[in-house]
């Protein structure tokens, strides 16, 4: 281990125990999704939904009052985000055609963006998540996300926004379900201070390194390290400005800063890890083409996606996504995201509901 586990929750280091012996757990793991029935009906559980179910009014309230509006998402798509981090896509023959389930709805979103200024989605997302990821606690298959985005935006303004809700949405579960969540769970919700503290990429880097946490430094921070830095901290912040080709297409480089890209991530404190991962959209049609295939991906798949960067000239957005299953985690203090979901989807284990 790189840490100092005094940073880490409890639930956090119980779910360290539970992998280090990593066959035992792969088994506990396929009983838990093979009969989830059980579990889901214990007391705990049905805190668990209701917190989730809060949670997500409390986002619904905010946004609603800051004059956003709920949009449906796509389920499938003739593309869908490549950018999702050494998972792969689901596909599905469409009348003959190759369509993808939504791996994430953010090349849609900014087409409502223009259409309506500030939307957001509560969309399900499928992503084929390599088999390791059932070690780390916060990876799923299938996974709802709350997608926000807005027109003529900034980061700076999408991260200002990101921890307005935050708060509001932390506040909102402690104000219900305060009481219960410390009884029932031992979880103690408290307000955090704005604003959130906010690192460069680089010095992120910087910091897990003295920490003993090795990450390559124009790469995102690894799983491990991730960690390490939330446990080093007790309120939410934000890691900004990452390195161009660590991200997606579709995060928008600094102009004046060739090689950074205008993006970020939230993460919760305690060793929770990732919360919100957002950015200002690329909108020069040239430099989509451009960034596409420095992917490795072909520019003809992304046909409707380039015909309407042109003809909505410039689509100026910023947005985020924030994941339901880990925010449930963080609220009630739960040792991984597959307790976070009825009818958990994780990698390699099928057999479940």
């Amino acid at each position: 281990m790189y840490w100092s586990k005094n940073g880490l929750h409890p639930a956090v280091l119980e779910f360290e125990k539970l992998v280090a012996d990593k066959a035992q757990y792969r088994k506990q793991l396929e009983e838990w999704v093979r009969y989830s029935w059980r579990w889901a009906i214990t007391d705990k559980y049905k805190l668990v939904f209701k917190v989730q179910a809060s949670a997500l009014r409390a986002i619904r309230e905010f946004l609603d009052s800051k004059g956003f509006v709920e949009v449906l998402s796509p389920v499938i798509g003739p593309v869908t985000d490549p950018g999702i981090r050494g998972a792969r896509q689901a596909s599905i023959d469409f009348y003959g055609h190759e369509y993808k389930v939504m791996s994430s709805a953010i090349l849609y979103k900014q087409y409502m963006a223009a259409s309506l200024g500030k939307i957001y989605f509560v969309s399900p997302n499928v992503r084929l998540e390599p088999l390791d990821s059932i070690y780390t606690g916060r990876h799923l298959v299938e996974f709802y996300q709350v997608d926000v985005e807005m027109y003529k935006a900034s980061y700076i303004d999408a991260m200002d926004l990101a921890e307005e809700l935050v708060s509001y949405v932390v506040r909102y579960v402690r104000d219900v379900h305060g009481k219960e969540l410390e009884e029932k769970l031992g979880r103690q919700l408290r307000d955090f201070q704005r604003p959130f503290k906010r690192y460069p990429h680089k010095e992120a880097v910087e910091f897990v390194n003295k920490l003993g946490c090795r990450n390559p430094p124009r790469e995102e921070l690894l799983w491990e390290c991730e960690k390490l830095m939330s446990a080093h901290h007790d309120a939410p912040f934000f890691i900004y400005d990452y390195p161009r080709g660590s991200r997606g297409f579709y995060d928008r480089e600094d102009p004046e800063r060739p090689g950074v890209l205008r993006d970020f991530d939230m993460l919760y404190p305690e060793g929770f890890g990732e919360a919100i991962s957002g950015a200002e959209r690329e909108y020069e049609p040239e430099k989509l083409v451009e960034r596409i295939r420095e992917g490795g991906e072909d520019p003809a798949r992304y046909q409707w996606f380039l015909q309407m960067a042109k003809e909505l000239y410039p689509l100026q957005t910023a947005g985020f996504g924030i994941g339901v299953e880990r925010l449930t985690r963080y609220l009630c203090g739960l040792r991984a995201v597959w307790e976070a979901r009825p009818y958990p989807k994780v990698a390699g284990i099928a057999g479940g509901p």
